[in-house]
């Protein structure tokens, strides 16, 4: 069987980008958790094994949802604004060594390259806005 770079390249960005979003969706569950017990609430306990698949149901939630958008909004800027806010996000993790010879892109100026990145996403707040 004959191995294309291209398809090795995407396998690995999968193998760095899926646990990194798994993990942000169940540090949001523990912080949920958290706070509920600083409100001394029960916080989001029915969905899975002590809440375990509540980021999963937000999710779907989230897909679900009925369409709203401001009637005087401009609908491209509108929808651009999250979607350039995600990008810019995730390409902060493309300079992140996670082990020996696994990063996405190796880069010399890394920090740099991440603080430029993360200056960029406020845009799309600003475009959401």
């Amino acid at each position: 069987m004959i191995y294309s770079p291209t398809i090795i390249s995407i396998i690995e960005v999968l193998l760095v980008t899926i646990p990194v979003l798994l993990t942000v969706a169940f540090v949001t569950v523990a912080e949920r958790k958290t706070m509920a017990s600083m409100q001394r609430r029960l916080g989001p306990n029915i969905v899975g094994y002590y809440g375990l698949l509540q980021a999963f149901a937000d999710a779907l939630k989230l897909l679900i949802k009925e369409y709203i958008s401001p009637t005087q909004a401009n609908l491209i800027l509108f929808f651009l604004g999250p979607i350039i806010t995600l990008i810019f996000a995730l390409l902060g993790y493309a300079v992140v060594p996670y082990g020996p010879g696994l990063a996405i892109w190796d880069f010399n100026l890394g920090i740099l390259y991440m603080l430029a990145v993360s200056s960029l996403a406020t845009y799309g707040i600003l475009l959401a806005g």
